[in-house]
């Protein structure tokens, strides 16, 4: 049984087109979540408030 398991195991070499798919799918959705909060009003006022207080003028 346990050589039957390894044999199966060491056939699989990679993901098939499902599993590409799906894979493709989560990183276009973790993506486009990452872009939406990045590109929001309260992000890009933080990163102003830290560039200026970083080199000492109000942006």
């Amino acid at each position: 049984m346990a050589r039957t398991l390894r044999g199966r195991a060491a056939t699989d070499r990679g993901m098939t087109t499902a599993e590409y798919a799906l894979g493709t799918l989560a990183a276009c959705a973790a993506a486009a979540l990452l872009y939406k909060v990045l590109s929001g009003g309260a992000v890009e006022a933080a990163l102003r408030a830290v560039i200026g207080k970083a080199l000492g003028v109000h942006v």
